[in-house]
């Protein structure tokens, strides 16, 4: 009897062991999450591009005036009279201002009189003179007499001259009063008013600037100037570009073609970079001194260049990369090599083949190795926003 209840003890606690381990099994299984295949990622794609690209070199620019004057007076003096308003287009030789002349004008007024008495001396001396000269001949009186008159006479024909001098500057100077255009332009706004004194030849009364055609400034790095001093075989800048295209600051490109005028004679000291001018009609005015716009020079043509979208490149520490959709449909990270910038795509020197896929949407999710859902895309395409 002992032994059937050992025996039936041991069978129940077997059992209970067993339920006890499944019971544990079951519970530790129902934390454990489901195993998941590996993620993919949502991308959209474009084929590099490979044609013939012409490159387009891009400069940041100023406009500056071709002529530029400040308006001085010749004569020191109040201004009586402002015959324009400040921003006004005045043509050349057109009134401006008008000083005080009160007093040029009693200088005339006495140079004139001081003329007047100097012709009437000359005219009598020349008279003594000739008198004395036909005395002389008839002996009645002496050679050194007839002599001294005729000096006299020619020391009051100077006097004459140098009179007529003072009346022409005295003429001059009344002139002058009235302040005139030296060119045709535009006159600033910092003009001076009714009442101020001006110092001949010190103040600036107003500043004008001619308006067509204009120049429009810009400068070309060491590194640039020997890049196209190369290609264009040692010419004049002005001979390495043909017209020249002009974006405004609105992104608008002005309607009128330029070209290149002017070049400094070296490089700056300060900045290292040439100067250049190039010049734009205006006909309508829309270019003002000041405004800043970016000069487009044509350069030359890469044959089948590889193109891709700017928003496909990653910069990181001075280096440039892609994601390209590699074998099995794979995100791959390919280093490249970029050239220029040409609306809005990157020429590729190294690191792609025609036949890549680069990743234009998404690449921040594709990293090296994860699997990709591909959108291809093309060009047009491109002009929504990126989804990174």
């Amino acid at each position: 009897m002992e032994v059937e209840k050992i025996a039936y003890f041991n069978f129940n606690r077997k059992w209970y062991l067993v339920c006890l381990l499944l019971v544990v099994l079951l519970v530790s299984g129902c934390g454990q999450k489901p195993q998941m295949g590996p993620k993919t990622v949502e991308v959209k794609a474009m084929q590099v591009i490979q044609q013939d690209t012409p490159i387009t070199y891009d400069f940041v620019g100023q406009v500056v005036a071709k002529n530029e004057v400040k308006v001085q007076a010749k004569v020191s003096g109040n201004i009586v009279a402002k015959m324009v308003n400040g921003g006004d287009f005045v043509q050349q030789g057109q009134s401006l201002f008008e000083i005080d002349n009160r007093q040029t004008n009693a200088a005339l007024l006495t140079a004139r009189a001081q003329l007047a008495q100097s012709q009437a001396a000359l005219s009598n001396s020349q008279l003594d003179a000739q008198r004395y000269q036909q005395l002389a001949a008839q002996n009645a009186i002496s050679q050194q007499t007839a002599d001294q008159s005729a000096s006299a006479a020619t020391q009051n024909e100077a006097a004459v001259e140098a009179n007529q001098a003072k009346v022409q500057q005295a003429e001059a100077d009344l002139q002058d009063s009235v302040i005139v255009a030296p060119i045709d332009g535009r006159i600033d706004t910092n003009d001076l008013s009714i009442g101020s004194f001006v110092t001949a030849g010190a103040t600036t009364m107003a500043t004008l600037s001619s308006i067509d055609p204009v120049f429009v400034q810009f400068s070309m790095s060491e590194n640039e100037y020997l890049k196209f001093a190369q290609r264009g075989n040692g010419g004049s800048p002005s001979e390495w570009f043909g017209e020249l295209t002009l974006v405004l600051s609105n992104g608008t490109q002005y309607p009128l073609r330029g070209r290149v005028t002017q070049v400094d004679r070296g490089m700056a000291q300060d900045t290292g970079t040439l100067t250049i001018k190039a010049t734009f009609d205006n006909p309508q005015h829309m270019l003002v001194p000041g405004m800043f716009a970016r000069i487009v020079a044509q350069g030359e043509t890469i044959p089948g260049a590889l193109l891709v979208p700017e928003r496909a490149v990653q910069q990181l520490l001075g280096k440039s990369f892609v994601t390209v959709v590699g074998e099995g449909d794979k995100a791959e990270s390919r280093p490249v090599t970029l050239g220029q910038k040409v609306n809005g795509y990157w020429v590729v020197q190294e690191g792609l083949t025609a036949g890549d896929r680069v990743v234009v949407d998404g690449t921040q999710k594709a990293q090296p190795g994860t699997s990709l859902s591909i959108t291809m895309i093309g060009p047009e395409e491109l002009q929504a926003p990126a989804q990174q």
